[in-house]
Protein backbone atom coordinates (compact mmCIF):
# COMPACT_ATOMS: atom_id res chain seq x y z
CA UNK A 1 0.00 0.00 0.00
CA UNK A 2 0.93 3.52 -0.97
CA UNK A 3 2.66 6.01 2.13
CA UNK A 4 -0.72 7.43 4.32
CA UNK A 5 -1.30 10.79 3.33
CA UNK A 6 -1.60 13.62 6.27
CA UNK A 7 -4.49 15.54 7.06
CA UNK A 8 -4.58 18.84 6.88
CA UNK A 9 -4.72 19.38 10.81
CA UNK A 10 -0.95 17.29 11.05
CA UNK A 11 1.64 19.00 13.27
CA UNK A 12 4.29 18.44 10.02
CA UNK A 13 2.08 20.39 7.65
CA UNK A 14 1.49 23.07 10.36
CA UNK A 15 5.52 23.68 11.37
CA UNK A 16 6.43 23.36 7.83
CA UNK A 17 4.14 25.93 6.67
CA UNK A 18 7.46 28.25 6.38
CA UNK A 19 8.89 26.12 3.52
CA UNK A 20 6.28 27.68 1.02
CA UNK A 21 6.79 31.33 2.19
CA UNK A 22 10.67 31.78 3.27
CA UNK A 23 12.16 28.35 2.84
CA UNK A 24 15.75 30.01 3.29
CA UNK A 25 14.95 31.41 6.45
CA UNK A 26 17.08 29.63 9.42
CA UNK A 27 14.63 27.01 11.25
CA UNK A 28 17.40 25.79 13.67
CA UNK A 29 20.56 27.39 15.34
CA UNK A 30 22.51 24.59 17.22
CA UNK A 31 25.68 24.57 18.55
CA UNK A 32 28.12 21.49 18.04
CA UNK A 33 30.24 19.95 19.96
CA UNK A 34 32.97 22.74 19.86
CA UNK A 35 30.57 25.78 20.54
CA UNK A 36 30.12 26.50 16.92
CA UNK A 37 27.02 27.71 15.63
CA UNK A 38 25.39 26.29 12.16
CA UNK A 39 21.88 27.07 10.84
CA UNK A 40 19.58 24.64 9.13
CA UNK A 41 17.11 26.57 6.93
CA UNK A 42 13.18 25.65 6.38
CA UNK A 43 14.06 24.01 3.59
CA UNK A 44 17.13 22.11 4.62
CA UNK A 45 14.80 21.25 7.45
CA UNK A 46 11.92 20.31 5.40
CA UNK A 47 14.31 17.77 3.06
CA UNK A 48 15.71 16.12 6.07
CA UNK A 49 12.36 15.04 7.21
CA UNK A 50 11.99 13.98 3.76
CA UNK A 51 14.34 11.96 3.64
CA UNK A 52 13.71 10.07 7.09
CA UNK A 53 10.24 9.35 5.94
CA UNK A 54 11.20 7.83 3.30
CA UNK A 55 13.13 5.17 5.55
CA UNK A 56 10.66 5.18 7.70
CA UNK A 57 8.15 4.24 4.92
CA UNK A 58 10.44 1.61 4.07
CA UNK A 59 9.59 -0.98 7.03
CA UNK A 60 6.51 -0.76 6.14
CA UNK A 61 4.80 0.48 9.57
CA UNK A 62 1.05 1.37 9.93
CA UNK A 63 -0.70 4.73 11.03
CA UNK A 64 -0.48 4.38 14.42
CA UNK A 65 2.63 2.60 15.62
CA UNK A 66 4.53 4.14 18.41
CA UNK A 67 8.15 5.23 17.72
CA UNK A 68 10.43 5.97 20.85
CA UNK A 69 13.07 8.88 19.83
CA UNK A 70 15.62 9.56 22.04
CA UNK A 71 17.55 12.60 21.23
CA UNK A 72 18.21 15.72 23.01
CA UNK A 73 16.68 19.23 20.91
CA UNK A 74 18.22 19.65 17.58
CA UNK A 75 17.65 19.99 13.66
CA UNK A 76 17.64 15.99 13.76
CA UNK A 77 15.37 15.25 16.23
CA UNK A 78 13.09 17.72 15.29
CA UNK A 79 12.83 16.14 11.22
CA UNK A 80 12.54 12.88 13.36
CA UNK A 81 9.49 13.85 15.19
CA UNK A 82 7.98 15.95 11.58
CA UNK A 83 8.82 12.59 9.76
CA UNK A 84 7.01 10.46 12.47
CA UNK A 85 4.15 12.85 12.61
CA UNK A 86 3.72 12.95 8.50
CA UNK A 87 3.52 9.39 8.90
CA UNK A 88 1.14 8.88 11.20
CA UNK A 89 3.83 7.57 13.81
CA UNK A 90 3.50 8.67 17.05
CA UNK A 91 6.85 9.74 18.55
CA UNK A 92 7.44 8.99 22.13
CA UNK A 93 10.54 11.00 23.46
CA UNK A 94 13.17 10.28 25.77
CA UNK A 95 15.83 12.03 27.13
CA UNK A 96 19.65 10.56 26.59
CA UNK A 97 19.76 10.34 30.60
CA UNK A 98 16.43 8.16 31.43
CA UNK A 99 17.62 5.37 33.40
CA UNK A 100 17.22 1.85 31.26
CA UNK A 101 14.42 0.57 34.06
CA UNK A 102 12.70 3.48 33.43
CA UNK A 103 12.84 3.41 29.57
CA UNK A 104 11.99 -0.39 29.78
CA UNK A 105 8.58 0.54 31.73
CA UNK A 106 8.04 2.89 28.79
CA UNK A 107 8.57 0.11 26.40
CA UNK A 108 6.68 -2.15 28.15
CA UNK A 109 3.86 0.41 28.32
CA UNK A 110 3.57 1.44 24.63
CA UNK A 111 4.96 -1.63 22.87
CA UNK A 112 6.92 0.55 20.04
CA UNK A 113 7.68 -0.63 16.84
CA UNK A 114 10.83 0.98 16.75
CA UNK A 115 13.56 2.88 19.17
CA UNK A 116 15.48 5.79 17.15
CA UNK A 117 18.21 7.25 18.95
CA UNK A 118 20.61 9.98 18.44
CA UNK A 119 23.84 9.41 16.33
CA UNK A 120 25.98 10.59 19.35
CA UNK A 121 24.10 7.85 21.42
CA UNK A 122 25.30 4.08 22.34
CA UNK A 123 22.87 1.76 22.11
CA UNK A 124 20.90 0.42 25.23
CA UNK A 125 22.08 -3.20 25.75
CA UNK A 126 19.26 -3.50 28.79
CA UNK A 127 16.11 -1.88 26.80
CA UNK A 128 14.45 -4.57 24.11
CA UNK A 129 12.68 -2.86 21.66
CA UNK A 130 11.64 -4.54 18.24
CA UNK A 131 12.66 -2.56 15.91
CA UNK A 132 16.36 0.33 16.80
CA UNK A 133 17.68 2.55 14.56
CA UNK A 134 20.17 6.01 14.84
CA UNK A 135 19.82 9.10 12.93
CA UNK A 136 21.39 12.57 12.26
CA UNK A 137 22.17 15.09 9.63
CA UNK A 138 23.43 12.19 7.25
CA UNK A 139 20.23 10.30 7.70
CA UNK A 140 18.78 8.07 9.21
CA UNK A 141 20.20 4.37 9.55
CA UNK A 142 18.20 1.35 10.58
CA UNK A 143 20.00 -1.35 12.67
CA UNK A 144 17.11 -4.05 13.33
CA UNK A 145 14.00 -3.58 11.37
CA UNK A 146 10.70 -4.10 12.91
CA UNK A 147 8.56 -6.70 11.69
CA UNK A 148 6.77 -5.69 8.67
CA UNK A 149 2.75 -5.06 9.35
CA UNK A 150 0.12 -5.23 7.00
CA UNK A 151 -1.19 -1.47 6.31
CA UNK A 152 -4.19 -1.03 7.10
CA UNK A 153 -4.95 2.73 6.95
CA UNK A 154 -4.68 5.44 3.54
CA UNK A 155 -4.90 8.38 5.77
CA UNK A 156 -3.40 10.20 8.84
CA UNK A 157 -6.40 11.84 10.20
CA UNK A 158 -6.34 14.89 12.67
CA UNK A 159 -7.59 12.87 15.43
CA UNK A 160 -4.88 10.13 15.44
CA UNK A 161 -2.16 10.79 18.30
CA UNK A 162 0.45 13.32 17.45
CA UNK A 163 2.66 12.18 20.13
CA UNK A 164 2.55 10.42 23.98
CA UNK A 165 4.57 12.04 26.70
CA UNK A 166 5.09 10.20 29.73
CA UNK A 167 5.21 12.02 32.69
CA UNK A 168 5.19 10.63 37.21
CA UNK A 169 2.26 8.62 37.89
CA UNK A 170 0.90 8.17 41.08
CA UNK A 171 0.37 4.66 41.02
CA UNK A 172 4.02 4.08 40.79
CA UNK A 173 4.85 3.62 37.18
CA UNK A 174 5.12 6.35 34.24
CA UNK A 175 1.99 8.09 33.01
CA UNK A 176 1.48 8.40 29.31
CA UNK A 177 -0.45 11.62 28.22
CA UNK A 178 -1.47 10.78 24.55
CA UNK A 179 -2.40 13.91 22.35
CA UNK A 180 -3.85 14.09 18.68
CA UNK A 181 -2.69 16.28 15.78
CA UNK A 182 -5.77 17.83 16.02
CA UNK A 183 -5.36 19.13 20.00
CA UNK A 184 -2.07 20.25 19.21
CA UNK A 185 -2.20 21.89 15.97
CA UNK A 186 -5.41 24.04 17.53
CA UNK A 187 -3.22 25.15 20.12
CA UNK A 188 0.10 25.95 18.55
CA UNK A 189 -2.47 28.30 16.04
CA UNK A 190 -4.22 29.70 19.46
CA UNK A 191 -0.45 30.47 20.24
CA UNK A 192 0.17 32.23 16.64
CA UNK A 193 -3.87 34.50 17.58
CA UNK A 194 -1.96 35.20 20.91
CA UNK A 195 1.48 36.36 19.07
CA UNK A 196 3.31 34.80 21.44
CA UNK A 197 6.25 34.48 18.84
CA UNK A 198 6.80 35.55 15.05
CA UNK A 199 8.87 35.19 11.92
CA UNK A 200 11.73 37.76 13.49
CA UNK A 201 12.18 35.74 17.00
CA UNK A 202 14.95 33.26 17.61
CA UNK A 203 13.41 30.98 20.57
CA UNK A 204 15.80 29.49 22.70
CA UNK A 205 14.28 25.88 24.41
CA UNK A 206 16.07 25.08 27.62
CA UNK A 207 14.11 22.00 29.06
CA UNK A 208 14.83 17.84 27.60
CA UNK A 209 13.02 16.74 24.48
CA UNK A 210 11.04 14.45 26.65
CA UNK A 211 9.09 16.97 28.36
CA UNK A 212 6.24 18.96 26.90
CA UNK A 213 7.88 22.26 27.36
CA UNK A 214 10.62 21.52 24.82
CA UNK A 215 7.83 20.29 22.47
CA UNK A 216 5.94 23.93 23.11
CA UNK A 217 8.87 25.83 22.33
CA UNK A 218 9.30 23.63 19.06
CA UNK A 219 6.24 24.11 18.06
CA UNK A 220 5.52 28.03 19.10
CA UNK A 221 8.93 29.05 17.00
CA UNK A 222 8.19 26.77 13.83
CA UNK A 223 4.82 27.36 13.09
CA UNK A 224 4.91 31.44 14.04
CA UNK A 225 8.02 30.91 11.26
CA UNK A 226 10.67 31.83 14.12
CA UNK A 227 14.41 29.72 14.24
CA UNK A 228 14.48 27.59 17.51
CA UNK A 229 17.47 27.59 19.16
CA UNK A 230 17.93 24.85 21.61
CA UNK A 231 20.75 25.53 24.27
CA UNK A 232 23.09 22.12 25.12
CA UNK A 233 22.83 20.48 28.74
CA UNK A 234 26.05 21.56 29.26
CA UNK A 235 25.49 25.05 28.67
CA UNK A 236 23.00 25.42 30.99
CA UNK A 237 25.04 23.83 33.92
CA UNK A 238 27.29 27.70 33.80
CA UNK A 239 25.85 31.00 34.03
CA UNK A 240 28.62 32.32 31.88
CA UNK A 241 28.62 29.56 29.48
CA UNK A 242 24.70 29.49 29.21
CA UNK A 243 24.62 33.77 28.57
CA UNK A 244 27.65 33.87 26.44
CA UNK A 245 25.71 30.98 24.17
CA UNK A 246 22.32 33.36 24.25
CA UNK A 247 24.54 36.62 23.49
CA UNK A 248 26.03 35.11 20.39
CA UNK A 249 23.12 32.91 18.95
CA UNK A 250 21.15 36.72 19.37
CA UNK A 251 18.61 34.94 20.94
CA UNK A 252 15.18 37.60 20.97
CA UNK A 253 12.49 34.87 23.67
CA UNK A 254 13.95 32.20 26.09
CA UNK A 255 11.74 29.58 27.63
CA UNK A 256 12.27 27.87 30.39
CA UNK A 257 11.96 27.04 34.21
CA UNK A 258 12.14 29.97 36.71
CA UNK A 259 14.77 28.09 38.79
CA UNK A 260 16.57 28.36 34.95
CA UNK A 261 17.52 32.49 36.01
CA UNK A 262 18.44 31.54 39.91
CA UNK A 263 22.41 30.81 39.35
CA UNK A 264 22.87 33.79 37.37
CA UNK A 265 21.24 36.20 39.11
CA UNK A 266 22.79 35.07 42.75
CA UNK A 267 26.70 34.96 41.78
CA UNK A 268 26.64 37.10 38.18
CA UNK A 269 23.42 39.05 37.83
CA UNK A 270 25.66 41.69 35.25
CA UNK A 271 26.00 39.28 32.43
CA UNK A 272 22.41 39.68 31.69
CA UNK A 273 23.26 42.77 30.41
CA UNK A 274 24.94 41.51 27.47
CA UNK A 275 21.43 39.89 26.42
CA UNK A 276 20.60 42.87 23.74
CA UNK A 277 18.36 41.40 21.16
CA UNK A 278 16.50 39.84 24.44
CA UNK A 279 12.70 40.67 24.03
CA UNK A 280 10.77 38.22 26.17
CA UNK A 281 11.26 35.72 28.29
CA UNK A 282 8.40 32.65 29.06
CA UNK A 283 8.66 30.89 32.04
CA UNK A 284 6.41 27.91 33.18
CA UNK A 285 6.44 24.84 34.99
CA UNK A 286 6.72 26.38 38.83
CA UNK A 287 6.26 29.49 40.80
CA UNK A 288 8.88 32.45 39.97
CA UNK A 289 9.65 33.97 43.56
CA UNK A 290 8.71 37.06 43.80
CA UNK A 291 11.88 38.33 44.63
CA UNK A 292 14.07 36.37 42.25
CA UNK A 293 11.37 37.98 39.58
CA UNK A 294 11.91 41.75 40.24
CA UNK A 295 15.68 41.15 40.22
CA UNK A 296 15.35 39.71 36.59
CA UNK A 297 13.04 42.74 35.84
CA UNK A 298 15.77 45.22 37.39
CA UNK A 299 18.43 43.17 34.75
CA UNK A 300 16.29 42.70 31.94
CA UNK A 301 14.62 46.27 31.53
CA UNK A 302 12.28 46.49 29.08
CA UNK A 303 12.01 43.08 28.34
CA UNK A 304 8.76 41.37 28.26
CA UNK A 305 8.23 38.39 30.67
CA UNK A 306 5.57 35.97 30.45
CA UNK A 307 3.78 33.45 33.45
CA UNK A 308 3.23 30.28 31.56
CA UNK A 309 0.10 27.78 33.79
CA UNK A 310 -0.90 24.67 32.29
CA UNK A 311 -0.17 20.52 31.96
CA UNK A 312 0.58 18.44 29.86
CA UNK A 313 -2.90 17.26 29.18
CA UNK A 314 -3.14 20.54 27.55
CA UNK A 315 0.07 21.70 26.80
CA UNK A 316 -0.48 24.73 28.62
CA UNK A 317 -3.69 27.11 29.40
CA UNK A 318 -2.88 30.16 29.76
CA UNK A 319 0.20 33.05 29.28
CA UNK A 320 0.15 36.26 31.27
CA UNK A 321 2.19 39.38 31.02
CA UNK A 322 3.91 39.78 34.51
CA UNK A 323 3.47 43.74 35.46
CA UNK A 324 6.77 45.62 35.32
CA UNK A 325 7.37 46.62 38.10
CA UNK A 326 5.61 43.79 39.82
CA UNK A 327 3.27 46.20 42.37
CA UNK A 328 4.33 46.44 46.20
CA UNK A 329 3.21 44.08 48.39
CA UNK A 330 2.47 41.31 45.84
CA UNK A 331 2.61 37.74 46.90
CA UNK A 332 1.40 35.55 44.25
CA UNK A 333 1.26 35.72 40.11
CA UNK A 334 -1.82 36.40 38.12
CA UNK A 335 -2.53 33.15 36.15
CA UNK A 336 -4.89 35.63 34.05
CA UNK A 337 -7.59 34.22 31.85
CA UNK A 338 -6.75 31.03 29.28
CA UNK A 339 -5.52 31.33 25.62
CA UNK A 340 -6.57 32.51 22.86
CA UNK A 341 -10.15 29.65 22.12
CA UNK A 342 -9.68 28.27 25.49
CA UNK A 343 -11.56 29.16 29.30
CA UNK A 344 -10.89 28.08 32.62
CA UNK A 345 -14.08 28.04 34.81
CA UNK A 346 -13.66 27.27 38.78
CA UNK A 347 -15.74 25.00 40.34
CA UNK A 348 -16.20 24.57 44.22
CA UNK A 349 -16.36 21.42 46.82
CA UNK A 350 -19.73 21.40 46.02
CA UNK A 351 -19.97 21.31 42.30
CA UNK A 352 -21.05 24.86 42.12
CA UNK A 353 -18.75 27.42 39.66
CA UNK A 354 -17.24 29.85 41.28
CA UNK A 355 -18.53 33.67 40.26
CA UNK A 356 -17.43 35.55 43.73
CA UNK A 357 -13.84 37.21 43.70
CA UNK A 358 -12.06 36.33 46.27
CA UNK A 359 -13.43 32.54 46.58
CA UNK A 360 -11.24 29.42 45.78
CA UNK A 361 -12.48 26.44 43.71
CA UNK A 362 -10.46 24.08 41.21
CA UNK A 363 -10.09 25.23 37.57
CA UNK A 364 -11.57 23.01 34.98
CA UNK A 365 -10.75 24.05 31.28
CA UNK A 366 -12.84 24.00 28.62
CA UNK A 367 -10.20 23.54 24.61
CA UNK A 368 -10.30 22.34 21.65
CA UNK A 369 -6.28 21.52 22.66
CA UNK A 370 -7.29 18.58 25.26
CA UNK A 371 -5.58 15.53 25.52
CA UNK A 372 -7.11 12.06 24.09
CA UNK A 373 -6.58 10.23 27.30
CA UNK A 374 -3.92 8.23 29.29
CA UNK A 375 -2.10 5.40 26.99
CA UNK A 376 -4.35 2.17 28.37
CA UNK A 377 -5.54 3.91 31.44
CA UNK A 378 -9.20 4.67 31.13
CA UNK A 379 -9.92 5.27 35.17
CA UNK A 380 -7.38 7.52 35.42
CA UNK A 381 -8.94 9.30 32.02
CA UNK A 382 -11.96 8.93 32.97
CA UNK A 383 -11.16 11.06 36.51
CA UNK A 384 -9.98 14.43 34.97
CA UNK A 385 -11.96 14.21 31.51
CA UNK A 386 -15.14 14.89 33.04
CA UNK A 387 -18.09 16.22 31.30
CA UNK A 388 -18.86 20.08 31.95
CA UNK A 389 -20.14 21.07 35.06
CA UNK A 390 -22.01 24.53 33.43
CA UNK A 391 -24.09 21.74 31.67
CA UNK A 392 -23.12 18.21 31.67
CA UNK A 393 -26.39 17.01 29.00
CA UNK A 394 -24.41 18.31 26.18
CA UNK A 395 -22.17 15.59 26.90
CA UNK A 396 -18.90 17.84 26.19
CA UNK A 397 -16.30 16.51 28.16
CA UNK A 398 -13.90 19.26 30.05
CA UNK A 399 -10.55 18.79 31.85
CA UNK A 400 -10.44 19.06 35.39
CA UNK A 401 -6.88 19.48 36.50
CA UNK A 402 -6.42 19.10 40.24
CA UNK A 403 -5.16 22.93 40.63
CA UNK A 404 -6.64 25.50 42.82
CA UNK A 405 -7.45 28.89 42.07
CA UNK A 406 -8.55 32.00 43.64
CA UNK A 407 -10.90 34.46 41.24
CA UNK A 408 -10.04 37.71 40.91
CA UNK A 409 -12.08 41.08 40.91
CA UNK A 410 -11.64 41.00 36.75
CA UNK A 411 -12.05 37.83 36.91
CA UNK A 412 -8.60 36.37 36.29
CA UNK A 413 -6.85 33.69 38.22
CA UNK A 414 -4.46 33.59 40.95
CA UNK A 415 -3.00 29.89 41.37
CA UNK A 416 -3.26 28.95 45.43
CA UNK A 417 -1.66 25.32 44.76
CA UNK A 418 -2.91 21.63 43.94
CA UNK A 419 -5.90 19.47 45.51
CA UNK A 420 -3.37 16.09 45.65
CA UNK A 421 -0.06 15.20 45.31
CA UNK A 422 1.74 16.41 42.85
CA UNK A 423 3.85 18.62 42.48
CA UNK A 424 6.32 20.45 39.89
CA UNK A 425 10.08 20.19 40.07
CA UNK A 426 12.18 22.46 37.88
CA UNK A 427 9.33 22.13 35.59
CA UNK A 428 8.58 18.50 35.77
CA UNK A 429 5.05 17.21 37.15
CA UNK A 430 5.88 14.68 39.61
CA UNK A 431 3.61 12.56 42.00
CA UNK A 432 4.94 12.18 45.15
CA UNK A 433 3.44 8.47 44.79
CA UNK A 434 5.83 6.99 42.26
CA UNK A 435 8.88 8.14 44.16
CA UNK A 436 6.94 6.54 48.12
CA UNK A 437 6.12 3.76 45.82
CA UNK A 438 10.51 3.20 44.82
CA UNK A 439 11.31 3.99 48.11
CA UNK A 440 9.47 1.23 49.55
CA UNK A 441 10.88 -1.29 47.59
CA UNK A 442 14.65 -0.99 49.80
CA UNK A 443 14.95 -3.76 51.98
CA UNK A 444 13.29 -2.95 55.25
CA UNK A 445 11.43 0.06 54.28
CA UNK A 446 7.41 -0.43 55.74
CA UNK A 447 6.58 3.29 54.68
CA UNK A 448 7.13 6.12 52.58
CA UNK A 449 6.82 9.59 52.47
CA UNK A 450 7.77 12.61 50.28
CA UNK A 451 7.42 15.93 50.58
CA UNK A 452 8.60 19.12 49.50
CA UNK A 453 10.95 21.54 52.17
CA UNK A 454 12.46 24.75 51.58
CA UNK A 455 16.02 24.99 51.33
CA UNK A 456 17.82 28.35 49.89
CA UNK A 457 15.34 29.95 48.46
CA UNK A 458 13.76 26.72 46.29
CA UNK A 459 12.19 23.49 47.36
CA UNK A 460 14.09 20.20 47.10
CA UNK A 461 12.31 16.96 47.44
CA UNK A 462 13.11 15.23 51.01
CA UNK A 463 11.83 11.95 51.96
CA UNK A 464 11.23 10.09 55.21
CA UNK A 465 11.16 6.45 55.67
CA UNK A 466 10.34 3.83 58.62
CA UNK A 467 11.76 0.87 58.60
CA UNK A 468 10.68 -2.82 59.64
CA UNK A 469 12.92 -2.38 63.25
CA UNK A 470 15.74 -0.55 64.77
CA UNK A 471 18.51 1.26 62.98
CA UNK A 472 19.00 3.30 59.95
CA UNK A 473 18.97 3.72 56.67
CA UNK A 474 21.69 3.06 54.16
CA UNK A 475 21.16 6.62 52.53
CA UNK A 476 23.72 6.29 49.62
CA UNK A 477 22.59 2.72 48.68
CA UNK A 478 18.76 4.22 49.06
CA UNK A 479 19.69 7.02 47.15
CA UNK A 480 21.65 5.11 44.09
CA UNK A 481 18.45 2.73 43.64
CA UNK A 482 16.49 5.53 43.40
CA UNK A 483 18.57 6.75 40.68
CA UNK A 484 18.01 3.81 38.82
CA UNK A 485 15.03 3.79 39.20
CA UNK A 486 14.24 7.48 38.87
CA UNK A 487 14.36 10.31 36.34
CA UNK A 488 17.14 12.96 38.47
CA UNK A 489 14.85 15.73 39.01
CA UNK A 490 12.40 12.55 40.60
CA UNK A 491 15.41 11.81 43.21
CA UNK A 492 15.09 12.85 46.54
CA UNK A 493 17.79 15.35 48.03
CA UNK A 494 18.01 13.41 51.42
CA UNK A 495 16.31 10.67 52.88
CA UNK A 496 15.40 10.05 56.97
CA UNK A 497 14.30 7.37 58.81
CA UNK A 498 11.78 8.18 61.40
CA UNK A 499 10.13 6.13 63.83
CA UNK A 500 6.63 6.45 62.16
CA UNK A 501 4.87 8.83 60.25
CA UNK A 502 2.64 11.67 61.29
CA UNK A 503 -0.77 11.38 60.22
CA UNK A 504 -3.60 13.16 60.15
CA UNK A 505 -7.16 12.14 62.51
CA UNK A 506 -8.24 10.49 59.05
CA UNK A 507 -5.05 8.07 59.14
CA UNK A 508 -3.51 10.11 55.64
CA UNK A 509 0.14 11.65 55.75
CA UNK A 510 0.37 14.75 57.54
CA UNK A 511 2.50 16.34 54.97
CA UNK A 512 2.41 19.74 56.25
CA UNK A 513 3.53 18.41 59.72
CA UNK A 514 6.17 16.08 57.89
CA UNK A 515 7.26 18.91 55.75
CA UNK A 516 7.99 20.84 59.39
CA UNK A 517 9.61 18.16 60.76
CA UNK A 518 11.88 17.63 57.93
CA UNK A 519 12.76 21.25 57.28
CA UNK A 520 13.69 21.28 61.05
CA UNK A 521 17.15 19.28 61.96
CA UNK A 522 16.37 19.14 65.70
CA UNK A 523 13.24 17.76 65.48
CA UNK A 524 14.09 15.49 62.26
CA UNK A 525 17.36 14.22 65.00
CA UNK A 526 15.16 13.41 67.65
CA UNK A 527 12.77 11.33 65.49
CA UNK A 528 15.92 9.66 64.48
CA UNK A 529 17.37 8.96 67.56
CA UNK A 530 13.86 7.85 68.61
CA UNK A 531 13.94 4.82 65.85
CA UNK A 532 17.60 3.97 66.91
CA UNK A 533 16.48 3.40 70.38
Amino acid sequence: MERPRPSVDNLYGLLMEPVAVAPDRPAVVEADDKGVLHETSYRRLDLLTQEYAAALDGLGLDVGDRVIVEADTSAASVAMLLACSMLGLPFVTVSPQTPDTRLQTIVSAVEPALHARADSLAPRERVEVEGSAHFGPDGLVVERAPARRVRRRRNVLATDTAYIVFTSGSTGRPKGVVMSHRSIVTFLRAMRTDELAGPGDRVAGTSPLQFDFALFGIGVALSSGATLVPVRREDLSSPRRMIGFLRDAEVTQVHGVPSLWRPVLRHDPDLLKELEPLRSVVFAGEEFPIPELRRLQEMLPGVRVVNGYGATESMAASFTDVPDPLPAGLERLSIGYAHAGAEMTLVDGRGAIVTEPGQTGEIYLRSPALFTGYWNDPEATAAVLVPDPADPRHGQKVFKTGDLARLGAQGDLSFVGRSDYQVQIHGNRVELGEIESTLTRLPRVTAAAVTLVPRSGDHVLTAAVVLDGPGDIDTRAALAFCAQQLPAYMVPRSIHTLAELPLTVNGKVDRALLTEKLASPRRTSDLRHATNA
